[in-house]
């Protein structure tokens, strides 16, 4: 009985400098059960996946970029129908990886002359390398064109300013309301930048919107309420072209003419009282009339006698 084993060890061992993992089994950690992957796989460093300062989202999105093939296209629009996180969260993350190193986003021009966003993702911070064959490739110079001849139809630049997008169209007054309510309308749509001052107008786009705001007040609309209907509930964003947004609202809230009303018959003329040159008595009359009804009837029948020589 008093004779020890020596095949057991005299206390527990602890684990090994360095390796906690070990020590951790029996407490709740972590098991790993690993299988060696031989197909669709990627590899992925652990300064990406324990990085001290990513978010979730962030390591979760750029191990996802980084098992894509090249040329799958991960802009926010892109990755919003793949993922839940919703468009906010998603270019949150994104801006996370560009700002520690792991995506670069540059806006190059192709060959056709459109501007594009070439996304390059990184699984080394702050590495660049050559381009490779599987790496987005950088789009070649576009070939030399020749010089188009100059005429006088012919823009010396052909990448001149683009010509501005015409306006839409606005309703039309009558011809007999448009020359007396033209100059109001013109007054009511330079007064409109008092109200906001994003709706300050050109010249040529007031007279383009003038003819659809004689439109509204021929239809009996008070100029108060027309700069209301223009002016209410306008967008927070900068308005870019604030003419053609006048111009959809004179056209899509235009209301209806004014009902119907026969015209009326006008009253009678009610004469003033005068009085009789014959009988003195007070009569209704125009001014030419200097006798009263009786007086005149009477004057009537003694003409024919008097010119017959009958009295």
């Amino acid at each position: 009985m008093d004779t020890q084993n020596t095949s057991a060890p005299p206390r527990a061992r602890s684990a090994p400098a360095g390796n906690p993992t070990r020590s951790r089994h029996h407490t709740g950690g972590v098991l790993h059960d690993n299988t060696r992957h031989t197909t669709r796989f990627v590899v992925i460093g652990n300064h990406l996946t324990q990085h001290p300062e990513l978010s979730l989202v962030a390591i979760g999105l750029a191990c996802h970029i980084q098992s894509l093939p090249t040329g799958t296209p991960v802009d926010i629009k892109s990755l919003a129908a793949r993922f839940k996180e919703g468009t906010k969260r998603i270019a949150d993350a994104l801006r996370e990886l560009e700002t520690h190193g792991y995506l670069r986003r540059e806006r190059i021009r192709t060959p056709t002359g459109h501007l594009i966003t070439r996304t390059t993702s990184c699984n080394q911070p702050h590495h660049r390398r050559e381009a490779a064959p599987t790496d987005c490739p950088t789009p070649p110079p576009r070939p030399p064109r020749p010089a188009p001849e100059r005429t006088p139809q012919t823009s010396p630049h052909p990448r001149g300013p683009r010509p501005r997008k015409a306006l839409p169209a606005v309703p039309q007054p009558t011809r007999a309301a448009a020359a007396a309510l033209l100059p109001q309308a013109t007054d009511l749509l330079t007064g409109l930048r008092r109200h906001d001052p994003r709706l300050l107008l050109s010249t040529t786009d007031t007279a383009h919107l003038a003819p659809g705001v004689a439109a509204w007040l021929e239809r009996d609309i008070t100029p108060t309420t027309l700069r209301h209907a223009l002016t209410t509930d306008l967008p927070d964003e900068p308005l870019h072209r604030p003419a053609a947004l006048l111009a959809h609202r004179l056209t899509a809230q235009l209301p209806p003419p004014p009902p119907f009303h026969a015209p009326t018959t006008p009253p009678p003329v009610r004469h003033p009282l005068r009085n009789c040159d014959g009988c003195d008595h007070a009569f209704r009359a125009p001014e030419t009339e200097t006798h009263c009804r009786d007086c005149r009837t009477d004057r009537n029948h003694q003409r024919p006698l008097t010119a017959l020589g009958l009295t």
